[in-house]
């Protein structure tokens, strides 16, 4: 008869993390999660700071974010994102996630906490935000965004790119796709004198589209750029 397996130290961290999640469940704050617009059927309703405190034990563990993945708790996977070693994510694990993604937090806390931080994230932004699903498409506007918040070394040319696909895209009138490009057009215009000209010149082109997604992606991002010194 084959032996069972012994569980991986992997494995046993994670079982304890999920028991420490529980702990911190709240079912306030699980409810209040749709509120928000999360979905938070397969959430245990811990706060985000109390996931770091649990997460800051953890890091760069590879091995355990693919067991936290796994579980599908929504506070797990989020978790997986941030104690991951983003030098040992592959383009087919970005993948599998990302078509995953269910709700705005998630697809944020991913993109964030660890896919900015790989050497697919360029890519990636291009590639998602030609989808249609809304989170996929979320994300690779959320990359853009995130990668111009920790990216400090990255050049102007890497963001330059990215002005054309949010005035391609300017006119999906979803609610979590529109708000990532306007999040992405204003980041970026925040790095530094030259990308904040060439944000303000295509807020303005995205302005004049006929298209209220467009109207309001531009003003927006208008009003704090041109308030901000």
């Amino acid at each position: 008869m084959k032996k069972k397996a012994l569980p991986t130290k992997a494995q046993t961290d994670a079982d304890s993390i999920i028991a420490l999640l529980k702990q911190q469940a709240d079912a306030k704050y699980l409810a209040g999660m749709l509120r928000f617009g999360i979905e938070n059927q397969r959430a245990l309703g811990v706060k985000i700071p109390e996931v770091r405190k649990i997460a800051k034990a953890y890091k760069k563990d590879h091995e355990l974010a693919q067991q936290l993945w796994a579980t599908g708790i929504h506070e797990a996977r989020i978790m997986a994102s941030m104690v991951d070693d983003p030098a040992k994510v592959t383009e087919k694990q970005i993948n599998e996630w990302t078509k995953e993604f269910y709700s705005w937090d998630l697809c944020d806390q991913v993109c964030g906490n660890l896919f900015d931080r790989t050497p697919f994230a360029v890519d990636k932004a291009h590639e998602f935000s030609l989808r249609q699903e809304e989170y996929v498409k979320r994300a690779g506007f959320v990359l853009m965004a995130e990668y111009a918040v920790h990216n400090k070394k990255a050049p102007n040319e890497v963001f330059m790119q990215f002005f054309p696909i949010m005035e391609r895209e300017a006119y999906d009138d979803r609610n979590f796709v529109k708000k990532a490009i306007n999040w992405a057009l204003r980041q970026i215009g925040k790095r530094n004198g030259i990308l904040k000209v060439e944000a303000v010149d295509t807020a303005r082109r995205i302005l004049a589209q006929d298209s209220k997604a467009a109207k309001w992606i531009a003003s927006n991002a208008l009003t704090e750029l041109l308030n901000r010194p």
